[in-house]
């Protein structure tokens, strides 16, 4: 009984070591992939199988898009900061809070406006099946976040904070 208790032991601690160390490994190989990588597109080409005069066009679109992305951002970070300061000061939801917070949401608008706009953009570089692929996951992705917090909240939802 002792022995086949110990050999058992042995095995979960085998199986144990086993598991760990090719948890270790996989994680380092994903590190190693994407350090050496350097290439934010590469999954695109991966994924969508793009041959290289493709690539090449979507990486002048993605290059070209680039700047109105940090612009973008840079606006919509700026706006943001000015909202903060309103709110810290504010006694309730003030008028100024709420024209902040109006202009926050139509710098995100015109984002996701250039974003879907970008996307587009690319999906026309592509091999058409590939495009709408990629087009329709941009789209998923670009809107859905909002639209999850939204469907959530919505009247026909069983959520505990939509309108019942």
């Amino acid at each position: 009984m002792r022995r086949s208790l110990l050999i058992l032991l042995a095995v979960l601690v085998a199986g144990a070591a086993i598991v760990g160390a090719s948890y270790l490994l996989g994680c380092r190989l994903c590190a190693r992939e994407l350090a050496a990588s350097g290439d934010d597109l590469a999954w695109l080409r991966r994924e969508f199988r793009l041959s290289d005069a493709e690539m090449q066009r979507i990486r002048q679109l993605h290059e070209g898009y680039l700047p109105k992305c940090h612009e973008n951002c840079a606006l919509i970070a700026a706006k943001k900061k000015e909202l903060q300061a309103v709110l810290e000061h504010a006694q309730g939801m003030a008028p100024e809070a709420r024209l902040k917070l109006a202009e926050v949401a139509t710098l995100r608008a015109q984002c996701q406006a250039n974003m879907l706009g970008h996307f587009y953009e690319v999906s026309q570089a592509m091999p058409p099946e590939q495009g709408r692929r990629y087009l329709a996951e941009m789209q998923r992705l670009t809107l859905g976040f909002h639209e999850q917090i939204e469907n959530t909240m919505s009247p026909d939802t069983s959520s505990p904070h939509g309108h019942q």
